[in-house]
Formats: C-alpha cells, structure tokens, sequence
C-alpha cells in the first residue's frame, strides 16, 4: 500500500492553493479534515477523507491548466490585493479553474508570468532547490565596471544570505545608464533590484524574458494565452532532472 500524501499536497494538487500557500491557510485554522482543525504534516486518504477550507467542501481535481501571461507594469503578483490595486488574475478572462502565479514579479516589473492550478509544478519551479533559470533585462542608473559585473556575477551577501552566482551579460549603454541580460537560478523577494542596489546602482526598467526556458515570443503586455503540450512536458522534464541531481547531490545518512 502506497504512503498516504500530506495535506499540503492534496490542496495544491486540486487547484486550492500552492503548497507554500496551502500551509499558511492550514496554520490560519481555516483547513478542516472530517470536522476538526488540520495541522501542518496531516495525511489524508483523498478518497475517503473530507476536506474543506473556509467551510466549503474541496471538489475532486480540476483538469490541469498552464498559461502563460506577459505581466504589464503597475500589476500585482496575486490573485488579490488588500489595496485594491490590478492583480494577475484581471488579464485572464476566460473560463478556468483557480489559477495561482509561479513566483513573483515585482508591482513595476514586467515579463514571462506562469499560472497554473497544477500546485506540484509551481512548487518545484518556484522552489530554489530545483535552480530554475531566469532570464532578465535590466536598466541600472549608472555604468558598472566589468570588475563590478564580474563580482556580481559570482555572488554577493544580501541580508538574507550570500547570493549563488548568476550570469550577467552587457547589452547596451546609454549617456548615464546601462541595460544587461541577467540570469538567476534563484527567486527570492527583489532579489536582481537588491543586488544591483548593494552595488550602488539603482533598478530603473525589470523586464523577464524567459523563465524556465520559455520565452513571450509576440505575446504583447497584458496578454496570455495556454502552454503548447510541448511546452508543459518540457517543463516536467527540467523539473524532474533537477529533482534527481538534487537527489543525488544529497549527503547519504550516517556517512562521515
């Protein structure tokens, strides 16, 4: 008998929530498993079990959806927004199932945007573990030396820990600013605007042109449309070589 999944899993698997998402509503006490209170590290048996979130019943898993959206500036990165502000989820007007974004991009940034109700994909290409590439354009104010670009590019120490080395290329300069290609195997929290700030220059213009190895192509702002079938199994193919180098790059237990 194959082991009972973890809540977190099951709610992001059936399009509620991604499993970062789904422990925050687990720890907030709005998640219930056969009437009482769930805990973080529950398993369940999703055929028996009864599982709701806000007092609603969780429904059996929709069909899987993947887009792609070219995030406008001045749009936040969630499904909501307690300031009122555009969210990702105005641009998609078709009917879908619930679709949640794959990691972030800033309110004033711009680019390649993931959605999906497929909660294990976006946790393994939002997850640093699995080293997804991104790719960005950036428009810093002022011109850094090569020797400045080289000591970015093998990392530096933010407030929440050492940066692990990315590619940086020029791209072009202007009189008093410089554009350069970036591409990061990490996504944290401003992450490409703190870097360049701890060096003393300013993000004017964040655009992502690829993650994951997909790019917009014509895709203009503002606009979506769904994954091609060859785009999600490439997709599960980078995600699932890099669970087995991961795996193997693992120290064995009880080694020295």
């Amino acid at each position: 008998m194959s082991p009972l999944p973890r809540l977190q899993k099951i709610l992001s698997e059936r399009g509620i929530a991604s499993r970062r998402q789904a422990e925050e509503l687990i720890r907030e006490g709005r998640v219930t498993v056969n009437g009482r209170l769930a805990r973080i590290g529950d398993k369940v048996d999703p055929l028996r079990d009864h599982l709701k979130v806000d007092g609603k019943l969780v429904a059996s898993p929709a069909a899987k959806a993947y887009l792609m959206l070219n995030k406008p500036k001045r749009v936040v990165t969630t499904a909501e927004d307690p300031e009122g502000r555009a969210v990702v989820m105005d641009l998609v007007k078709s009917r879908l199932p619930r679709l949640f974004p794959v990691g972030r991009l800033d309110y004033d940034a711009e680019g390649i945007l993931l959605l999906t109700n497929d909660g294990e994909m976006a946790h393994r290409l939002s997850h640093p573990s699995f080293q997804v590439p991104r790719t960005y354009w950036v428009k810093v104010q002022g011109k850094p030396t090569p020797e400045e670009v080289r000591r970015l590019s093998r990392g530096i120490t933010l407030e929440d820990g050492p940066t692990a080395p990315c590619r940086i290329a020029p791209r072009r300069e202007a009189r008093e600013n410089a554009w350069l290609e970036m591409t990061l195997r990490e996504g944290r929290n401003r992450q490409v605007k703190r870097m360049w700030e701890r060096m003393g220059y300013p993000v004017l213009k964040l655009r992502r042109v690829s993650f994951a190895g997909l790019s917009l192509g014509s895709l203009k702002a503002g606009e979506y449309r769904h994954l091609r079938p060859s785009e999600v199994e490439k997709l599960k193919k980078l995600t699932k070589e890099r669970e087995l180098r991961s795996f193997k790059e693992r120290p064995a237990k009880g080694g020295t």
